[in-house]
């Protein structure tokens, strides 16, 4: 192979592969048409009851009528294709912010790129968690095993090994060899690799098959909902009208008048564009969640999270971080050090506080700490870039404090074995030859190394030292060793008698702003709990610090919920439910952890970074992984990303979260109450047997002009400053709840009531019905105008709120009312709709009427935040 001397390829061959053989992507799924999405947007309940309402208007000789509903339906399919399109291409982009990365040699360096930059010729290094960037020939292997599943459909994972035959050998279906290749798409599940690039993109293995691929698009909860809730709506208006015309011709009446009356109860009913403004909502949401560093992958979490009510989170990087730095040092012949220096570092001190610094265990120390070590160091303009694990990047820090480069030492004691680090292992080891002999050294939890070693050391003694070094807020790790006499078959053979040397404290500081963002996730009344595999005592006083347990509060181990998890469920239910602090942790108790407390009735939110974490992202209500330093396998598994690591990132992604929701009700109220409204109207003319106030195609302008604008403005609405005050939704309430119900009613009953009554007055008082008419309609307009600002909260004051915090409904507000004006003057569509201009004084009387709407939902709020106000109490 070309590649076999390991330097990789350089920067210049690598561009001119890249430029040939084009981005190492797959084919994506082709994007919906504009034309499909305009089709799309006649597939609803609604519409069908509207088509039907126009065929009949047709029948009845009301062809103005029959043509301007389809010329409605027309433009409202329009501007919902429009806003979806627009939405989706928007979600596209997001799921883009987060690139595949992938590990290369070139130049003779190790570095990250994107996956979509691998060329055919590359060297790739391959470990657990990674997600296969491109078709690979392996060049080594070590505990290898790959889930390729996807490709041949086998659940358990493929053992890969180095090729015994002849590279020339070709391959055939009677000598199919896969041993040792990796599958582009595939997961590394276990081990560590390296090989070479034969083939990406599309002439990969999943390239060729990925055309005929289709994936279904599946619905997020509340679009199923929705639709739910539109159907519901489409079977009771056809009950209502039902009724209304077995009444009517019951009574005698003109079966045309009663057909007419019928269509324009529907038009009043039907909430034309509420499909289109909810995907907007859930569009404008996924956009601000992606300011606050959360990138949305599944639809389902953006209103989602809004419902959490309890966060597991990991330690490290997430709360902590992620810069690991050696502090402290205690040696099995009590002695101890400091080390000054943080982060990346490299010139601190190291200082005896007890023993010497020319102490032989000290140096083998600080060896097997650079020796079992899987990260890299590059300087690169004047500072110092690290690859791979921070833990073991804090060891290469210092060892440089020590005065030992990695490198020079590294080729000098050359590497015959490797078991790399695995978390459910909680250690890693190497075996080199190390001043002639050969060694094993291992580096790993205290209490994992102590088991492997020999049993005269003190270890009752170690583990004290180890837990007041905890107790301190020190992560600690243990190191040993043992001289080999001949290498075993497996390295892991030799994981026995071994000699501690000592133990490491190393700091991972709290990132500044978590302990605000636990405060407000507590205002919000949800819970936050931490789960790691560190030491119970270091886990608890980082806890402490950041808020999430108190001083009383005692840590879970790992071992503690196996033992209950034997007592019975009733026993590990009490476990996970008396503590906020998870330690010592193994990835399949993180996962019994989240059932259990989803159990409890929780809507959990969980954050993993690596391939273990994958059960509980997937168990989970919400998985959330890390972008900075997860892996492949946790994105996928989750339902959203964090592209800074941060915990305080989800804190905002919840509150965006029920924000999303806030508003999304906010439309429905406004197009449900509003439509009910129109139909209180038809109703009181049929009771009182007057004229319809209000034509079908007069019905028709109103929703199009007014609600037809102002909805899809409402989905814009800001923050109301009090989401993280309050707490979270019952993930199962409907969106209906008694509040909704109530206003609904009372704003409806008062805009059909005001608006049935000056259409009787004018026709009391000797005015056309189409006068009548001209002035209910622009009535209506106006209670719509200054309905819309009810609608921006269900509980704040509007005088409360920032009036010019939504400019997109401002003008929505104003277009809506100088269209329906200029309609009044605009020879032809006056006609059409039967209106004629008023005057200043008339619609200034008309709008104080309006304004008596603000009055009453204002005491409605009022009353409602007393009842709450009084109930806590």
């Amino acid at each position: 192979m070309e590649n076999q001397n390991l330097s990789g390829l350089s920067s210049d061959v690598a561009a001119e592969r890249l430029f040939s053989h084009g981005a190492n992507v797959l084919p994506e799924r082709k994007p919906t048409s504009i034309l499909l999405v305009f089709l799309l947007q006649f597939k609803s309940p609604f519409i069908y009851v509207l088509f039907i309402a126009a065929i009949i208007s047709y029948g009845l000789g009301q062809t103005l009528n029959a043509w301007f509903i389809l010329a409605v339906l027309l433009i409202n399919a329009l501007i919902g294709t429009v806003q979806e399109f627009s939405a989706e291409r928007a979600a596209a982009a997001l799921k883009k912010m987060v690139p595949s990365t992938t590990t290369v040699i070139r130049d003779g360096k190790t570095i990250k790129i994107n996956s979509a930059d691998v060329v055919p010729g590359d060297l790739i290094q391959l470990v657990s968690g990674d997600k296969v960037a491109a078709d690979i020939q392996l060049i080594t292997a070590q505990d290898l095993h790959i889930d390729e599943s996807m490709l041949t459909g086998e659940s358990i994972a493929a053992h890969k090994s180095i090729a015994t035959h002849e590279p020339s050998e070709p391959s055939t279906k009677e000598n199919n060899r896969t041993e040792d290749k990796c599958f582009a798409g595939t997961v590394i599940i276990r081990g560590r690799g390296m090989g070479e690039v034969l083939a990406t993109g599309i002439n990969t293995e999943i390239g060729r098959i990925a055309e005929d691929v289709e994936v279904d698009q599946v619905k997020p909860p509340l679009m199923l909902r929705i639709e739910t809730f539109t159907l519901r709506i489409t079977y009771s208006i056809l009950i209502l009208i039902s009724l209304i015309f077995i009444i009517t011709v019951v009574r005698g009446e003109d079966l045309g008048s009663v057909f007419l009356l019928g269509v324009a109860l529907a038009v009043s009913a039907i909430p034309e564009g509420l499909p289109a403004a909810i995907t907007v909502a859930l569009a404008i949401g996924m956009r601000r969640m992606a300011k606050q560093q959360v990138i949305i992958r599944q639809l389902v979490a953006v209103e989602g999270l809004g419902s959490c009510t309890y966060i597991a989170s990991d330690k490290t990087g997430t709360l902590t971080v992620n810069e690991m730095t050696i502090q402290r040092i205690l040696l099995t012949d009590d002695s101890e050090y400091d080390i000054s220096g943080e982060g990346m570092d490299l010139h601190g001190q190291i200082t005896a506080i007890n023993g010497s610094l020319k102490n032989t265990e000290l140096n083998m120390l600080c060896i097997a700490g650079l020796l079992a070590n899987e990260a890299e160091l590059e300087k690169s303009l004047g500072s110092w870039h690290p690859q791979g694990d921070m833990v073991d990047v804090a060891f290469l820090v210092f060892a440089a404090k020590f005065g030992i480069d990695y490198k020079s030492a590294r080729e000098r004691y050359s590497e015959l074995a490797t078991i790399p680090y695995e978390s459910e292992h909680a250690y890693c080891a190497s075996i080199n030859h190390y001043e002639g002999e050969n060694y094993l050294f291992v580096k790993g939890s205290v209490e994992k190394l102590l088991s492997m070693c020999d049993p005269t050391h003190n270890a009752e003694h170690i583990e004290q030292q180890s837990t007041q070094l905890a107790q301190q807020g020190y992560r600690v790790l243990g190191i040993a060793c043992k001289k080999l006499d001949q290498i075993p078959a497996k390295p892991e053979q030799a994981l026995n008698d071994l000699e501690f040397l000592g133990m490491v404290g190393m700091i991972d500081p709290l990132r500044p702003e978590i302990k605000d963002a636990v405060k407000q996730c507590k205002n919000a009344d949800i819970k936050v709990a931490m789960i790691t595999g560190d030491h119970p005592q270091t886990a608890t006083a980082l806890a402490i610090q950041a808020g999430i347990a108190d001083e009383n509060m005692q840590p879970v181990t790992g071992k503690q919920l196996a033992i209950a998890a034997e007592q019975g469920k009733h026993a590990f239910s009490e476990c996970v439910a008396n503590t906020k602090v998870f330690a010592r942790i193994s990835p399949h108790q993180k996962k019994q952890i989240v059932e259990q407390i989803i159990d409890h009735g929780e809507f959990v939110a969980v954050t993993g970074d690596g391939v273990n974490d994958a059960p509980a992202l997937s168990h989970a209500h919400i998985g959330i992984a890390m972008g900075l330093r997860g892996t492949d396998v946790a994105r996928e598994s989750s339902d959203l990303i964090l592209t800074d690591d941060n915990f305080s990132s989800i804190v905002q992604g919840v509150k965006q979260g029920r924000i999303v929701y806030n508003n999304i009700r906010k439309v429905i109220f406004l197009l449900i109450s509003t439509g009910a409204a129109e139909i209180t109207l038809v109703i009181l003319s049929l009771l009182f047997a007057t004229p319809l106030p209000l034509l079908p195609i007069q019905l028709l302008w109103l929703n199009l002009v007014t609600n037809g604008i102002q909805d899809v403005a409402l989905a814009f609405e800001p923050e109301e400053g009090s989401e993280l005050d309050k707490p979270p939704r019952p993930p199962n309430e409907p969106i209906f709840n008694r509040l909704m119900i109530e206003r609904v009613i009372i704003n409806a009953i008062v805009m059909g009531c005001l608006a049935f009554i000056v259409f009787k007055l004018q026709l009391n008082q000797g005015a056309s019905e189409e006068s009548a008419r001209n002035i209910t309609l622009l009535l209506m307009v106006l209670f719509e105008n200054v309905h819309v600002l009810n609608s921006r909260s269900e509980t704040c004051s509007i005088f409360r709120q920032n009036f010019f915090g939504n400019k997109i409904l401002l003008f929505g507000m104003l277009g809506a009312q100088s269209i329906h004006i200029a309609a009044m003057y605009t020879p032809g569509i006056r006609d059409i709709l039967q209106l004629e201009p008023v005057t200043l004084h008339q619609w200034f009387i008309l709008l104080c009427i309006a304004l008596t709407l603000i009055v009453l939902d204002e005491s409605h709020k009022f009353l409602h935040n007393s009842k709450q106000h009084f109930n806590q109490y």
